[in-house]
């Protein structure tokens, strides 16, 4: 699941429509609409504010946020699930230090 798919399917569950939503992170309804389609990425601090609009943990939209800017990073690279990997193997290795 995608950053933009969950703040979709968060809204959608509590039966707020786009524009509320919008309005509560003080952004347009327009823009809300490419982030929910993965066409836009919300500001990191907009993370805190979802999760407590919604009631949900920080740490798991800030994770399928840092998610999506990997991959805009690495979609159009033909060795783009390698550099992943080897990134994963640098995080391993700095954290075991």
């Amino acid at each position: 699941m995608t950053i933009g798919q969950r703040i979709r399917q968060l809204r959608e569950k509590s039966g707020m429509k786009q524009r509320e939503l919008a309005a509560k992170l003080d952004i347009g309804e327009g823009f809300l609409s490419k982030v929910e389609n993965d066409q836009k990425l919300l500001k990191r601090k907009d993370l805190k504010k979802l999760s407590e609009l919604f009631n949900v943990a920080h740490s798991d939209l800030e994770i399928l946020w840092l998610a999506n800017k990997v991959y805009g990073l690495i979609k159009d690279e033909n060795h783009g699930l390698d550099a992943l990997k080897a990134a994963e193997e640098q995080v391993k290795y700095s954290k075991g230090k």
